[in-house]
């Protein structure tokens, strides 16, 4: 079966990092760019970074410089650092672009805050 799931979200002071993880089974991963987004109850889903088949990667103006994303084997990942109060939000992990989308998973909470 197709299953994405999310892990590694925490609680972490403004200026902290994390490192977020989706493990994909079911399909052939290495043949589909791959995403993270982020939501907020009650608030538009947000495109956070993508990674291509190649490695390539891309950045919402918002994270960019911030976070970096990657790929290996079965795994997507993406690096946090010099986390904000406003990256706050549920964190996601999908196919690229929108029409390959999955079943979304539970996803993982990251919550930055003093």
């Amino acid at each position: 079966q197709v299953q994405l799931v999310e892990s590694g979200g925490g609680l972490v002071q403004p200026g902290g990092s994390l490192r977020l993880s989706c493990v994909a089974s079911g399909f052939p991963f290495r043949s589909f760019q791959m995403a993270w987004y982020r939501q907020v109850p009650g608030k538009q889903r947000e495109w956070v970074a993508t990674i291509t088949v190649g490695g390539n990667q891309f950045y919402a103006d918002s994270v960019k410089g911030r976070f970096s994303i990657s790929r290996d084997k079965d795994t997507l990942y993406l690096y946090m650092i010099s986390l904000k109060p406003e990256d706050t939000a549920v964190y996601l992990c999908n196919r690229y672009p929108p029409e390959h989308f999955l079943s979304w998973g539970q996803g993982t909470q990251v919550t930055v805050s003093s």
